[in-house]
């Protein structure tokens, strides 16, 4: 029940808040009561401000005391889960000093595990507003349109989540998908559960992820976020979910009961759990660098109102934002509580909801300090002690949009990170635009030169060709340029420049030349990603032949421009890939854990022999011949290895097929990513790879000495 039902709202009850405790910070249920703690290094006093149920009129303001250390708490006798509140800060109006506080805008708490209301973009959410030209304080009140928070149930009422059971790096396989998108046209999930969590988690999503053999799914952000105000306004909305306000709260418009922020949650447990029991992990991407806030002509929503100096990173003048984001403002990550919210949040998603682990947006944020960016932050440190933490998986983008911000190969130990290097290293080799064999064997052998450091292993480096952000697979095939119009933009916004072709023919095509040109280079590239070595990270809809009409940033597409289209599936395309994985799976040195010896050494160890087509051992000259692509990898186990066949990988990108002259054999055929040649043929002597193709043959009888 509410308070606001339970109990009467009398003075005696409510005129004074007791003391109560300054942690846990945010409002918990606990002794009979509710415990409320709030940080604000400067403000000179903070609200209580209660509501009734439905958060549409505010019955009470209780001043919280303190501050102690810089928090202020108080105690709500007789109060309990289903309380709505929000707060209120006093203290200076000062931007050339980083102080905007406002009384007159009612705040949501940022460590809130429930919000009601819905966002409605509103001048009165705006702290400040011009008057004769002069930016003064806004004294209009915003509470009736804000959002609220509401007291969660205890957390010792919650049933305790268990994570996944630890997986061995070298098996994973990442599958990047957004939630809604993946069921939202699914024939086999009852319509009732399309786009939710409940259908991610179906009988009919799992086996789906079971068939591919993929062993993690990377879920696109689903913490609570707001859609933009220029977006709402021409009647769309932030589909992709990077711009989080609750980070302690699932979104509800991926619920089934979006009203109720109780059972959002339950569901969203309920989903982590059917996954579990399906065999698969849950990694959440997770926006820990800005906030929808925006620039200083941003609204006041939570943080801004509450400590502005302590949250965000100011400018030397500090009355405007560092912009490391793109997204106006960027979270001070370095400011010892804003570190310590991260890291409530993160501990709070994986105790009481299971996920198994976090992909970081704009990874070198959360390393930024006065002087750049350091892998050795507080932050980092933090998350390598924390007890929880240091045993999830963590995954960096490891790029930012401020200066000195590509930072790949450069974060601590324990992080994978995405390696943009090894897409537009296969992006290049498969679609002839300047990638030399050397950069190609680099980034298949897992990119030895970003990552071969401080005990990373080759795991570290997460492999890709697409992402969400950019062209799908089809469409990075059959298009020369971006198709953006849709998004509002005047076709000005993605990434320009993105690597691509069309074959020949802009868009969809009748021609079946180009249509096979198309599948043969898309069918290669994906054999390069899930055979290359480190871990392999496949876009959702990539191995159904998911299109985009072109739009590489359909970020606010929240149609069947994004959904997958599950009626026009490539089924071949889809049995292709879980072909591949399968393939992966059952041989050792396609994800062998360590870095591979080269060729010579005399340690018991897995060797490589990188080959030319004429069955000479690679020489210096030959890496970095632009006239000639096709090359080969020989892969040798262990003497001492129950591992029984060496392995030959070869790679032809040209228009023709070319002929390799093979290492002693016979071997036999498991993979031509063309189809051209049947699996399980015996070969010896030499092999006609086809043209724009990946061959994988398996030696037969003894192995191969390392002097062949």
């Amino acid at each position: 029940m509410e308070l606001s039902e339970a109990l009467p709202l009398t003075p005696a009850l409510t005129q004074h808040l007791l003391e109560g405790l300054p942690f846990p910070l945010g409002a918990c249920a606990r002794d009979g009561g509710v415990n409320f703690a709030v940080y604000s290094r400067h403000a000179s006093a903070l609200e209580l401000c209660l509501f009734d149920a439905g958060g549409t009129r505010e019955l009470r303001r209780l001043a919280l005391h303190g501050p102690h250390c810089g928090v202020f708490h108080g105690f709500l006798p007789g109060a309990g889960p289903g309380l709505v509140y929000g707060l209120r800060a006093h203290g200076p109006y000062e931007p050339h000093n980083g102080h905007r506080f406002n009384p007159h805008k009612l705040l949501l708490d940022p460590y809130a595990r429930e919000i009601v209301g819905n966002m409605v973009w509103v001048p009165e959410h705006h702290g400040e507003t011009l008057i004769d030209g002069l930016t003064v304080l806004d004294t209009r009140d915003n509470a009736l349109l804000a959002l609220k928070a509401r007291v969660a149930p205890d957390r010792s009422q919650s049933q305790a989540m268990r994570r996944a059971a630890p997986r061995p790096a070298s098996e994973r396989v990442l599958y990047e998908v957004h939630v809604k998108g993946f069921s939202m046209t699914y024939p086999d999930i009852p319509e009732a559960l399309r786009g939710t969590y409940a259908g991610l988690a179906h009988p009919a999503s799992i086996a789906h992820f079971k068939s591919l053999g993929v062993t993690t799914l990377s879920l696109l952000p689903v913490q609570y976020c707001v859609s933009e105000a220029a977006l709402v306004a021409r009647g769309s909305s932030n589909y992709w979910g990077y711009n989080t306000l609750g980070f302690f709260c699932p979104n509800p418009q991926l619920a089934m009961q979006p009203n109720d922020p109780t059972a959002v949650t339950a569901e969203f447990r309920a989903m982590v759990q059917d996954l579990h029991a399906g065999g698969l992990e849950v990694v959440l991407d997770v926006v820990y660098n800005h906030t929808p806030e925006g620039d200083e002509r941003g609204p006041t929503l939570s943080f801004r109102g509450l400590d502005n100096a302590s949250w965000y990173r100011l400018g030397g003048d500090r009355s405007r934002y560092e912009n490391l984001t793109g997204c106006g403002n960027t979270l001070n990550v370095a400011h010892p509580r804003v570190t310590q919210f991260v890291l409530d949040s993160l501990r709070y998603w994986v105790e009481e909801l299971g996920v198994d682990g976090f992909r970081f947006d704009l990874a070198p944020v959360l390393g930024r300090n006065d002087h750049g960016f350091a892998s050795n932050a507080a932050f980092f440190v933090a998350l390598q002690q924390d007890p929880v933490l240091s045993t999830v998986q963590l995954i960096a983008e490891p790029w930012d949009a401020g200066a000195l911000g590509y930072q790949v190969g450069k974060f601590p130990g324990r992080f994978l990170e995405w390696n943009d290097k090894y897409r537009d290293a296969v992006r290049g080799y498969w679609l002839q635009r300047g990638t030399t064999r050397g950069e190609m064997a680099r980034r298949l052998t897992a990119s030895n030169d970003l990552f071969h450091h401080s005990q990373r292993s080759p795991g570290s480096s997460v492999n890709f060709v697409t992402v969400h952000d950019g062209f799908t697979l089809a469409d990075m095939l059959s298009y020369s340029t971006r198709h953006n119009l849709a998004n509002g933009e005047n076709n000005a916004d993605g990434r320009d420049g993105e690597m691509c072709s069309n074959h020949g023919e802009e868009g969809p095509s009748n021609d079946a030349d180009v249509l096979a040109l198309r599948e043969r280079v898309r069918r290669a590239m994906l054999a390069t990603l899930l055979l290359s070595q480190g871990t392999p990270m496949l876009c959702a809809g990539d191995e159904i032949g998911k299109t985009q009409g072109g739009n590489n940033n359909a970020y606010c597409q929240d149609n069947a421009t994004s959904w997958l289209d599950w009626l026009a599936a490539d089924q071949s395309l889809n049995a292709f890939v879980g072909t591949v994985i399968a393939l992966r799976r059952a041989e050792p040195l396609l994800r062998h854990a360590e870095w591979f010896l080269p060729h010579g050494t005399e340690i018991d160890a897995p060797l490589l022999i990188w080959r030319a087509p004429n069955g000479c051992e690679m020489q210096s000259a030959d890496w970095h011949e632009y006239g000639d692509h096709a090359f080969a990898c020989q892969i040798e186990p262990p003497v001492s290895s129950s591992i029984a066949a060496s392995l030959w990988l070869a790679m032809n990108p040209d228009a023709v097929d070319k002929a390799f002259v093979l290492p002693p054999g016979p071997w036999s055929l498991a993979l031509d990513s063309s189809g051209e040649l049947d699996s399980g043929t015996v070969i010896a002597g030499q092999l006609s790879v086809p043209s724009r193709s990946l061959v994988l043959l398996r030696q037969l009888g003894h192995l191969i000495s390392s002097s062949s």
